[in-house]
This record gives structure tokens, C-alpha cells and sequence, in this order.
């Protein structure tokens, strides 16, 4: 018997979230929609998997049997499509190198060219991931290479190294009074509502709120974004200021947004990333060989 992962993924949405309307909403469909994928199930493996009541959905004893496998059937199938994937790149010499925003700045185009030259016929697909992706899918085995800020979660369990450091500015509305300083210390935006990250992001969210360089004081939250458009907008529009690396000034130039250098706030780094299971990969460090070729002299060192 056949069964559609799509129908065991959302067993699992009701299962957690244990209503149809709950489920419904994490899933983005209808709950008509969902009512009938659930029966479908059922009707497939010849059991009642919830006991429906205004209360919710319980599960029986087959549910509950199928909640506690699906999750980690439903891992396994996600890591053999990765897997496939990846392989299915390597075979048509497609390089997949995640980044965040500007990626290693001016020297991305420098990177990539060189890696062309080194690897004729290889192709360096680049995929830019959204905030809350802070390892750029390198953590989901869905790039092979990453161009990161660091730090970011998850790094501990990865390859880093370390290509540059710049200093941390201040994104702000240009009419902000602030916006007049040639310089700004950090301490005077303490008050001052924050565009931040997703909450999911952890540790990424925290340093480019510099969580931990306020002296214990709360950090205040103006709006939540993961896109570099939508965070642009947020500060033009009034909502907070934000942190960014000087080169966003460059990079993230736009009308309404004004950049400044900040006093007593540590600087960004940016890191190429891969897993150690491709240490001895030849492609992927061809590729970590011309990042480190980029590096400015004396700096940069292998982080984790």
C-alpha cells in the first residue's frame, strides 16, 4: 500500500496542533480541505486515527501509534531527497553555494569567476536564503557551500572559515535626528525600537540586536522582518533602526534609510561554511580555497 507523504505530513499538523482549524492554519489550506485528506488517510489504512469532539482532535490508538513514527519517517524521506538532489548537482557539475544578503560583498563576483576558472564546467548556483535561514540551507543539506555572517546557529556543528571583518552601522529613517551624527554610540540607541529578525533565528536575531552589549538592558522590538526589502521598509517607514555591516550602506542603498557608523558595538564577520563531511570533498574546497584567496592579508582563521 502506497501512502502520500503529503497526507502523513498533514496527519502530523493535526496530530501536534491537535484541532482541524489549528492545522488548517499552519498548513495554509482549507479546513474542508484538510477534514477530507484526514479521511483519505484513513480510509487508506482502514483506521480511525482521530476521535473528533468540540474539544478537538484526540488521537486513537492507531494515531497514536503513526504520531509516533511519521515525524521521523517524514525526516528520513526529506534527507534522501536532499541527498538525491545533491548528487543529482554534482553529477551536472552544479556547485550550490547558499548566501545572506551581500554574501562576501564586492568579492562574490571574484569568488565565483575564480571558481570558474578552477573548475571548467562547474557552475556555482547561488541561493540567497531569508533571515530566518541564517546558515543559508547549509544546515538542511540543501546548499553544499555557504557565504555566512557569523555568528549563526548551528556553526558549532560545521566547517567555518573566517574571510573578513567590518564594522557594525546603524540602519535609520533619514529624517531620525540621529541621522545628522557622523558617529553614533551604541548606548544612545539602547531606547530605541529595534527591526529585528525572526524569534526562530536564536542567536543570529540576538547579535544583530546586540543582545549582549547593552549592559542588561531589554531590547525594544519595532517589527519583525526576514527579507531585506521588508527590512528596508520597516526603517524607512518609522517602525525601528537596525544594525547592519557597513557595506549594507553600498549594497541596501535606498531612499528614506540613512546609514552611520556606531561606537561600542563589536564588529560583523563574514565566513565561507561547509560540513565536515565534505572536508576532503575536491569541488567544495576548490570553491573554500577561493574564498580564502580573497581574504585580505592577515586575517581570517579557521573558526569551528
Amino acid at each position: 500500500m502506497d501512502v502520500d507523504t503529503r497526507l502523513l505530513r498533514y496527519f502530523v499538523a493535526v496530530a501536534e496542533e491537535g484541532t482541524i482549524t489549528g492545522a488548517a492554519e499552519r498548513l495554509f489550506v482549507s479546513q474542508p480541505a484538510l477534514t477530507k485528506q484526514i479521511q483519505q488517510l484513513e480510509a487508506q489504512l482502514g483506521a480511525r486515527l482521530f476521535t473528533r469532539s468540540r474539544a478537538g482532535m484526540a488521537l486513537t490508538e492507531p494515531g497514536r501509534v503513526l504520531a509516533e513514527r511519521a515525524p521521523t519517517l517524514l525526516a528520513d524521506w526529506e534527507r534522501v531527497l536532499r541527498e538525491t538532489r545533491s548528487a543529482a548537482d554534482r553529477a551536472a557539475q552544479v556547485l550550490r553555494v547558499g548566501f545572506l544578503a551581500s554574501a562576501a560583498n564586492e568579492a562574490t563576483q571574484g569568488i565565483v569567476a575564480d571558481f570558474a576558472r578552477c573548475r571548467p564546467g562547474w557552475r556555482a548556483d547561488m541561493r540567497q536564503a531569508a533571515w530566518s535561514n541564517p546558515s543559508a540551507g547549509l544546515a538542511d543539506g540543501d546548499v553544499d557551500v555557504a557565504l555566512l555572517r557569523l555568528p549563526f546557529p548551528g556553526q558549532t556543528a560545521l566547517r567555518v572559515a573566517v574571510l573578513f571583518t567590518e564594522p557594525r552601522w546603524v540602519a535609520l529613517p533619514a529624517g531620525h535626528p540621529f541621522a545628522a551624527r557622523d558617529l553614533i554610540p551604541f548606548r544612545d540607541l539602547w531606547e530605541e525600537p529595534f527591526v529585528a529578525a525572526p524569534a526562530a533565528s536564536g542567536q543570529w536575531r540576538d547579535y544583530w540586536l546586540a543582545a549582549d552589549e547593552r549592559d542588561g538592558r531589554p531590547v525594544r522590538v519595532g517589527a519583525v522582518t526576514e527579507h531585506p526589502d521588508d527590512w528596508l521598509s520597516a526603517i524607512a517607514n518609522g517602525y525601528g533602526v537596525a544594525l547592519a555591516p557597513a557595506s549594507a550602506a553600498r549594497f541596501y542603498a535606498r531612499p528614506g534609510v540613512a546609514y552611520r557608523p556606531v561606537s561600542g558595538v563589536s564588529p560583523s564577520r563574514v565566513g565561507v561554511a561547509w560540513t565536515p563531511a565534505d572536508d576532503a570533498h575536491p569541488v567544495v574546497q576548490d570553491f573554500v580555497r577561493c574564498c580564502l584567496d580573497h581574504r585580505p592579508p592577515n586575517e581570517g582563521a579557521l573558526d569551528a
